[in-house]
């Protein structure tokens, strides 16, 4: 099968050559790392059949947040972890979009402009939350920041996991929200959200670099009700340790030419796109977040400087959802990751695997 790191391999250094200072560490990183994961660049493991004396090379993940080979352990666990803490209440999936105008500012500055798109949709989300004629509560929101559509394009937003439901100020009640598939009115939070980014551009020195025609025209929020929350959890987890596009949608690599697909959202049919590997990568690369720029946050009473308000929260709602047996111990999460090893020799399929030796980092001859 296709992979990003074939391709990276391939183009990887003629890309480095032509972007020159345009690239950022984080991102030649990236490209170093997705190229050698489970290579001998990383180290490794060899196991021997004790039946019929093959020897097996598992080779270490390099564990780098945009590689799409890494991961999958971590996007488990991270599954389970945020069904443990999901109350027993309805959900609402709000997801919050930065204009067209302000995308070349969250290029030039990400980590200043995610940040602030961040904070500003949950700002937004609580003062309507805390208005009586809607709520009158404080409200838990789980938020991923996304920065991709699915043909790889820049498209910065925010998906942002709601309760449908708060606790009330004195902390003794939950209170519903008075229509069962409405929280709070789109278009009033859409005209908050737009306020507070730009009043957090004037604080940031950068509302000049914006025309002010935006502050004029209407900006994207779209709510719908999420039942009871985990469909949406495992939907918000793709995107929690990996970017842009998985291996399996890479179709073929032909003359410098990358052909992958995607599902167009609106018409749900398969479609085709063909790049030139240079662009290829550059698509990919523009979503590789800045060092410390953090994907996800926790906001209202799931945020951890609340745990006191969402216990509170927990006592007053109904008995909790069943949840997995969390007295079965998971494996280690680099004994996963890091060197997969089949439980049964893959070459005679009869002997079991024993470890004899491990390989050391070879990092002095870089891909």
């Amino acid at each position: 099968m296709l992979e990003v790191a074939d391709i990276v391999r391939l183009h990887g250094a003629a890309y480095r050559e032509q972007s020159g200072v345009c690239l950022s560490s984080v991102q030649k990183r990236a490209l170093r790392d997705i190229a050698a994961c489970r290579t001998p660049f990383f180290g490794g493991h060899v196991h021997q059949c004790d039946h019929c004396q093959g020897e097996v090379f598992s080779y270490h993940s390099c564990r780098n947040r945009s590689c799409p080979k890494c991961h999958q352990d971590q996007t488990e666990r991270w599954i389970e972890k945020q069904r443990g803490h999901l109350l027993p209440c309805s959900y609402f999936l709000v997801t919050f979009t930065l204009p067209a105008e302000l995308r070349p500012l969250a290029r030039s500055h990400p980590k200043k402009i995610y940040g602030l798109l961040m904070k500003a949709a949950a700002d937004a989300l609580q003062k309507l939350a805390n208005d009586p004629r809607y709520l009158g509560a404080r409200i838990g929101a789980l938020s991923v920041l996304h920065t991709w559509t699915r043909a790889m394009l820049f498209h910065p937003h925010v998906h942002m996991l709601v309760t449908a439901g708060g606790l009330s100020s004195d902390q003794t009640s939950w209170i519903e929200p008075r229509h069962r598939h409405f929280l709070v009115p789109v278009k009033a939070l859409s005209i908050i959200f737009r306020a507070k980014i730009c009043a957090g551009l004037k604080k940031a020195g950068l509302l000049g670099r914006v025309p002010p025609s935006l502050w004029k025209k209407n900006w994207v929020v779209h709510s719908e009700h999420a039942g009871c929350g985990e469909k949406v959890l495992d939907y918000l987890a793709r995107y929690v340790f990996r970017i842009a596009i998985t291996n399996s949608r890479l179709e073929s690599i032909d003359n410098s030419q990358v052909r992958f697909r995607y599902r167009d959202n609106r018409t749900q049919q398969i479609r085709h796109v063909t790049l030139p590997a240079y662009e290829f990568l550059g698509r990919f690369l523009q979503h590789v977040l800045p060092r410390g720029c953090v994907k996800v946050r926790y906001y209202g009473i799931w945020s951890p400087s609340c745990r006191q308000q969402l216990d509170a929260a927990r006592t007053l709602l109904p008995a909790p959802r069943p949840t997995t047996d969390s007295s079965v111990p998971l494996p280690p999460a680099e004994s996963v990751a890091l060197f997969p090893v089949p439980r049964r020799c893959p070459l005679c399929r009869h002997g079991a695997l024993v470890l004899v030796r491990t390989l050391p980092v070879q990092r002095s001859h870089s891909p």
